[in-house]
C-alpha cells in the first residue's frame, strides 16, 4: 500500500511515516519545510525516514496549498490512502499571522480533498484539533458536543476543515476521518510546545512561563499512542451505509477525539518534568493568553468502540522518555 503523508517532516507526520514504513507500506511524504520552527529538526526527521524506508520513502518539498505543484509532484504516482497532517500549527502564532492559517489550513485542506476525489482514494484521514471545542465547560469533550464557538483562528480553520470534509463525503462519497488531536508530546516533538520550552528553560536555569497562574489542565498524549490510533483509524474507513458515524455524520465521514483520556494539571506536569530533569523550575506566573483554553480532556469512547484504540503511556513514563531523547539530541 502506498500512503501520501502531508506534514511528513513534522512531529506526528514523521512518527507516522516511520511506523508505516516499518510495517511494509510505501510512503510519499510532502512538506514545505517552513521556518515556523528550526528546519534542522525537520531535516533530521527526514534523514531517519530515508534510512528506514530506502526506496519505499519518497519526499517532495512543496507547499500543498499550491495545487499545481502538488499535482505535478504526484503525477504518475499511485496513492491508495492519504493522511493529511500538514498544517500551520500553533494557537498563539495565529494571532500574529492569520494569513498563514487561511492559506495552509483552508486552501491546503481543500486541495487534499480534491486530490482524494480525483484519485478515488480508499480513505483520507486528516488532522483536526481539540481546539475546536473552544471554551466548552463540559468535560470530557465528546465528538457529539457542539464545537462552533472557536476562541482562536487556528481552531476556526480546523472546524472549517471538518465542514469541508463533510460536504465532500456527502457530494463525492469519499471515506474521510477527522482526528481531533489533544496535546501531543514525546521524542522528536515541536520546539514551540510546552514540553520543549519548559525543558530548555529549566536546563538553562531560566524561568518558565506558566499561564493563568497554573490553573490549566491538558490531556497530554504520548506520540506512540497517537500514531497507534492514527494507524488503527487509517485501516478502517467509515462505510457509506447511511449509519450514524462518530461525530454524527450519516455520510462516510467520522470524527474522533484522539487523546489520553486524562486531564493533567499543568503544575503536576511540571513536577514530573522536574523529577525527570533532576532540576527545579523557576516559575514566571503569567495571566491567561488570548485564544487559549483552561482545560482539555478527551472523551475517547467512540475511537475505543470503533477501532480499539487504547492509550497506554501516562506522563510519568512519557515525560522521562522525552527528556532522555532531548538530552541525546542536544548532546547534553
Amino acid at each position: 500500500m502506498q500512503v501520501l503523508v502531508t506534514g511528513a517532516a513534522g512531529f506526528i507526520g514523521a512518527a507516522l511515516a516511520e511506523r508505516l514504513l516499518a510495517r511494509g507500506d510505501s510512503v510519499i511524504g510532502v512538506d514545505n519545510l517552513n521556518d515556523y520552527y528550526d528546519p534542522a529538526l525537520k531535516h533530521a526527521r527526514l534523514a531517519l525516514l530515508d534510512k528506514a524506508g530506502g526506496s519505499r520513502f519518497r519526499f517532495h518539498k512543496l507547499d500543498f496549498a499550491d495545487m499545481a505543484a502538488l499535482e505535478a509532484a504526484l503525477e504518475g504516482s499511485a496513492i491508495d490512502r492519504i493522511v493529511h497532517l500538514g498544517a500551520q500549527a500553533g494557537v498563539r502564532y495565529s494571532l500574529e499571522n492569520p494569513a498563514a492559517y487561511v492559506q495552509s489550513n483552508l486552501v491546503g485542506h481543500a486541495n487534499l480533498l480534491e486530490l482524494a476525489r480525483h484519485r478515488q482514494v480508499e480513505h483520507m484521514v486528516y488532522a483536526s484539533s481539540s481546539s475546536v471545542y473552544g471554551g466548552n465547560d463540559k468535560v470530557p469533550f465528546s465528538v457529539d458536543d457542539r464545537a462552533d464557538h472557536p476562541v482562536s483562528l487556528y481552531a476556526a480553520t480546523k472546524k472549517a476543515d471538518e465542514l469541508l470534509s463533510e460536504s465532500y463525503a456527502h457530494l463525492y462519497r469519499i471515506p474521510l476521518t477527522g482526528l481531533r488531536f489533544f496535546t501531543v508530546y514525546g521524542p522528536w516533538g515541536r520546539p514551540d510546545m510546552a514540553m520543549w520550552i519548559f525543558t530548555s528553560k529549566i536546563l538553562a536555569g531560566e524561568p518558565i512561563p506558566v499561564f493563568n497562574k497554573g490553573e490549566m489542565w491538558r490531556d497530554f498524549t504520548f506520540i506512540d499512542d497517537i500514531v497507534a490510533g492514527v494507524l488503527a483509524v487509517l485501516d478502517k474507513a467509515p462505510a457509506d451505509d447511511g449509519a450514524v458515524k462518530a461525530g454524527g455524520s450519516v455520510k462516510p465521514h467520522a470524527l474522533y477525539n484522539i487523546g489520553n483520556n486524562q486531564s493533567e494539571k499543568l503544575t503536576d506536569f511540571i513536577a514530573v518534568l522536574e523529577e525527570a530533569l533532576g532540576q527545579k523550575a523557576e516559575i514566571d506566573w503569567q495571566p491567561m493568553q488570548a485564544g487559549d483554553v483552561v482545560r482539555t480532556f478527551a472523551d475517547i469512547d467512540a475511537i475505543i468502540r470503533d477501532v480499539g484504540y487504547r492509550p497506554t503511556t501516562p506522563i510519568q513514563q512519557g515525560i522521562p522518555r522525552f527528556v532522555e531523547w532531548y538530552r541525546e539530541y542536544h548532546g547534553l
